[in-house]
């Protein structure tokens, strides 16, 4: 079939589904799809990583879940191998579901199904495409994002829109906060669209490729606190970074996590211990006060700025974070 185009097909409630997913966020879509009247044919799903001292393979969360219905599981390294196409065919399956597989699809994949492939975006696409829309979305102190069911294509997000939800960000919202919710609000979108395509009763709709912004891959740098920053900014960034890699510092030279904070007024220097007392770790920035609540300084555990501050009786007043 066209790439990007819902094909003509006969009014059926149910259909032959392949789903591929693989993280915690794509549980919920399998799980909704799994109770559905519509047939779960397979996962696809990236190979189990070996962790732990045994380095013994781990289930993926997806895998998880198809276990217990008794889906059955690929596990495929490549996408293109002679066997996985094999296998394709005999499933033969109507329509492919993807929702956080974490793997570019091949274009003979992409029209292998009669009413190609579609996959959950968390955002409100033409924004964010891309790895990270959640993270960057709230690290822009963005105040609404949403999840786009979209037809896939052989760019990075940029196939025609199905079906759209919006939703606020809460001001204090973590990134693991809103990927949870995101994905529960995902899965009902999911369901509702596939059902709407099982009556050949949607349309696709082009994306404003001008109108697109874009969300890479989060690495460790990102987390890194510039203290010349705002201090709404910065709190904006704790956010968006947890659970990882989480916004960090250093201080009197060791690694300092952030894990929660508010944005204050107040002066000082970039980066300069304003306040000890009370229940937070006050910090100055370029524009306000950083009150830290929750962190981790390197060889120890997550605590709050308290129990931190009563455990540290060197920490003062006038010591700079950031200054390695």
């Amino acid at each position: 079939m066209e790439t990007g185009a819902i094909a003509s097909h006969k009014n059926t409630e149910k259909l032959r589904i392949l789903f591929a997913g693989t993280p915690e966020f794509a549980v919920p879509s399998l799980v909704k799809l799994c109770n559905s009247a519509h047939e779960i044919v397979a996962l696809v799903s990236r190979p189990d990583r070996p962790k732990g001292r045994s380095r013994k393979p781990i289930w993926t969360e997806t895998k998880k879940i198809a276990m217990k219905h008794e889906i059955p599981v690929f596990q495929p390294q490549d996408l293109k191998t002679p066997e996985f196409m094999e296998t394709l065919k005999t499933l033969s399956p109507d329509l492919i579901a993807v929702v956080a597989y974490g793997r570019i699809f091949p274009a003979y994949l992409l029209n292998a199904p009669r009413l190609g492939c579609i996959n959950l975006h968390a955002s409100l696409l033409p924004a964010y495409r891309g790895a990270a829309p959640i993270n960057w979305a709230i690290a822009n102190g963005e105040k609404k994002t949403g999840v786009t069911i979209m037809m896939m294509d052989e760019g990075m997000d940029t196939g025609d829109i199905l079906t759209q939800k919006e939703t606020p960000i809460g001001n204090e919202e973590n990134a693991e906060e809103l990927s949870r919710r995101l994905s529960l609000e995902g899965a009902g979108l999911l369901l509702e669209t596939i059902n709407r395509i099982a009556k050949n009763d949607i349309h696709a709709v082009k994306q404003d490729s001008d109108a697109a912004t874009y969300a890479p891959l989060i690495s460790r740098e990102n987390g890194k606190v510039d203290w010349g920053r705002g201090a709404e900014e910065i709190k904006n960034l704790v956010r968006a970074m947890t659970p990882w890699p989480c916004a960090h510092t250093t201080l009197e030279g060791k690694n300092l996590k952030i894990f929660k904070a508010l944005a204050g007024e107040g002066r000082g220097k970039p980066g300069e211990i304003v306040s000890t007392g009370d229940k937070s770790l006050d910090v100055a920035t370029g524009n306000g006060i950083l009150k830290i609540l929750s962190l981790q300084i390197e060889g120890g555990r997550k605590m709050d700025a308290s129990e931190f501050k009563r455990g540290r009786k060197n920490l003062k007043k006038g010591q700079f974070m950031g200054i390695s």
